[in-house]
């Protein structure tokens, strides 16, 4: 049967404003447009702690039902201040960009003892001034300490250009967007696109398909990696525009070296954190949920702790700031009053080393007061030798929350009298420093804060027409292209007098017209909505129709993911976190109404 080219037309005419939204959810069920592992992480997720499954066709896909109920039930409320869960009036429907999705399935009651990450964690800084005085520290130290030209100084910082989850190759100068097989989908060349032929041709015709890890590549997994994967880009193009002018000898690979030993350099001085310390307000974001947050899980019986690779001059500002000590004058007050909030708190951790119990770090107590460290036997107090103050050491065995350098997860354990690591709940922002080495290596149960989350969610509800409608138009081009085949296997392996045969060639030519114009319009869709997330890289946890290789990793090792860490309070302490179904392919086509 052929296809009528009022069809193409219809699916153009799709993306116009006039079109009504409700589609039969019969129709979409014959899409295949997500991946072998069909749950989008957390687009299925939306239903899990406050939705429920719907078979009303106007509300949309399967999955879509459930981002529809979520999201009509967190609004319903009409309350945008959220509530702690513990609060009178706690336990509201959740907005879709403050939920917490989980990959596997976690027991609160089984949870004896919640860890936290600080930086990029508790601690959120804002990219418009953080990452841009990282970005502007790391210009001044290539071209004062490394040599670099000094027009460098002149050049700025574009915060919302790089995302998390791409690669740098550093050997080629490109930077690369690839799906959870590793197939690249996005390309650049510093700031310019690779065409479809220069992308398979440097990455899609190997025979071993290349692993993308180090040392030939980056992996830009922190927010604070962006600003220097943004500079390696600009770094690239200064070299192919002005060979003469970077350092002799200084290659793509080179030059990435260069910016890292900036950035290491810039940390090394205290330059950054001078920086901060001086205004927090300026460069970290206030989270008001944080306090109530830390009381609620204390309340209810659980360990809290922190673990952070910040020494403890600088963790003690930042949680100072973030737990709102103010003097009477309203000036930030800097004391020990957070301490409460914790059992213990381990600096200078030297993650992800810390989380490897053969790591013979030694474990020294801090006095926090002095900044004085003081030696331990595995972390229990012992004699000074000397004339060191009997009282410092009387404080440190008093207190209730004890403060640490250094040791490793061991020693950790034992200070938390931790049995099963099964029983810790670590949340962090790191996917390979925080999530997937606490995960991997020791069992810890793990929840990954991504901020970018926040905005992707509510973006995936508000586009969610735009997404069914490329399932359509998906759906369109993949039948004309059946028909097509079929017409030409006839062709070849049949026999036809003249005017069959003529009839034949003329319908599948009309058949190959359709199928640029589905080709055209369904590419023209995907480009659409694909820059409605980013205009150059798309959605942070897709590329095309498959999740992401961050959102693949965020699947593997996140027991829960977030979009920040104050969520928590916004759940019971006790709560059962359980994940949406998974579909097959083959299931997705025969889901029961």
């Amino acid at each position: 049967m052929r296809i009528p080219k009022k069809n193409v037309a219809f699916c153009l005419s799709l993306f116009s404003p006039k079109f009504p939204a409700p589609f039969s959810s019969r129709i979409l069920r014959f899409s295949t447009g997500f991946p072998a592992k069909i749950r989008p992480i957390h687009t299925a997720g939306f239903n899990q702690s406050n939705s429920h499954y719907s078979k009303d066709d106007s509300a949309g896909t399967i999955l879509g039902d459930k981002a529809s109920q979520s999201h009509l039930m967190a609004n319903s409320n009409g309350v945008e201040g959220l509530h702690v869960w513990s609060s009178p009036e706690g336990g509201c429907k959740i907005d879709i960009g403050k939920q917490i999705f989980c990959n596997r399935s976690l027991n609160m009651k089984n949870i004896l003892a919640v860890g936290f990450d600080m930086d990029y964690t508790l601690a959120q800084y804002k990219p418009e001034t953080f990452e841009s005085l990282a970005y502007e520290g790391t210009i001044r130290k290539l071209v004062y300490d490394l040599c670099y030209p000094p027009e460098l100084l002149e050049w700025t910082f574009d915060p919302k250009y790089m995302v998390r989850g791409l690669v740098l190759d550093k050997k080629r100068g490109n930077i690369l967007k690839m799906d959870r097989h590793k197939y690249v989908k996005v390309a650049y060349h510093g700031f310019r696109e690779l065409s479809k032929e220069d992308k398979v041709g440097t990455y899609g015709n190997t025979l071993i398909r290349d692993s993308f890890d180090e040392p030939d590549y980056a992996l830009i997994d922190t927010l604070f990696s962006l600003a220097e994967a943004y500079l390696f880009a600009q770094l690239v193009d200064y070299k192919d525009n002005n060979p003469g002018k970077v350092p002799e000898g200084a290659d793509y690979s080179h030059m990435y070296k260069d910016v890292r030993a900036a950035v290491d350099l810039c940390h090394r001085d205290g330059t950054l954190k001078q920086m901060v310390a001086k205004d927090p307000k300026r460069y970290i974001n206030e989270d008001t949920s944080i306090v109530p947050m830390f009381k609620m899980l204390r309340a209810s019986g659980r360990s809290t702790f922190l673990v952070t690779n910040s020494l403890w001059d600088y963790t003690n500002i930042v949680m100072n700031f973030l737990c709102a000590s103010h003097a009477l004058d309203g000036s930030l007050s800097c004391n020990f009053d957070w301490l409460q909030y914790f059992d213990v708190v381990v600096t200078g951790s030297a993650k992800p080393g810390f989380f490897h119990e053969e790591n013979r770090a030694n474990i020294f107590e801090v006095e926090p007061e002095s900044g004085m460290l003081l030696n331990t036997d595995n972390g229990t107090p012992m004699p000074q030798v000397g004339s060191t103050s009997p009282e410092v050491l009387l404080k440190g065995l008093n207190k209730s929350c004890r403060v640490f350098q250094g040791g490793n997860v061991a020693h950790l354990h034992k200070l938390l009298s931790i049995e099963s690591s099964s029983q810790v709940l670590y949340v962090g922002d790191h996917i390979y420093g925080d999530i997937l080495r606490s995960k991997k290596v020791l069992g810890w149960r793990t929840m990954l804060v991504v901020p970018e989350l926040e905005r992707e969610v509510k973006l995936l509800w508000e586009l969610r027409d735009m997404r069914k409608q490329l399932r359509l138009l998906r759906d369109e081009r993949d039948l004309v292209e059946d028909q097509i085949h079929h017409l030409k296997w006839s062709l070849k392996f049949e026999s036809f007098c003249d005017d069959e045969k003529q009839k034949m060639i003329s319908a599948l030519g009309e058949l190959e017209s359709q199928r640029d114009q589905a080709r055209l319009a369904h590419q023209q869709a995907q480009r659409e909505c694909h820059q409605k997330f980013h205009k150059i890289w798309g959605q942070l946890m897709k590329t095309g129709y498959q999740n992401s290789r961050f959102a693949h990793q965020v699947e593997r090792f996140a027991c829960l993911y977030t979009s920040q860490v104050s969520n928590l309070s916004l759940y019971s302490p006790d709560k059962y976190y359980r994940p949406s179904e998974d579909f097959m392919p083959h299931e997705f086509h025969i889901l029961p109404l």
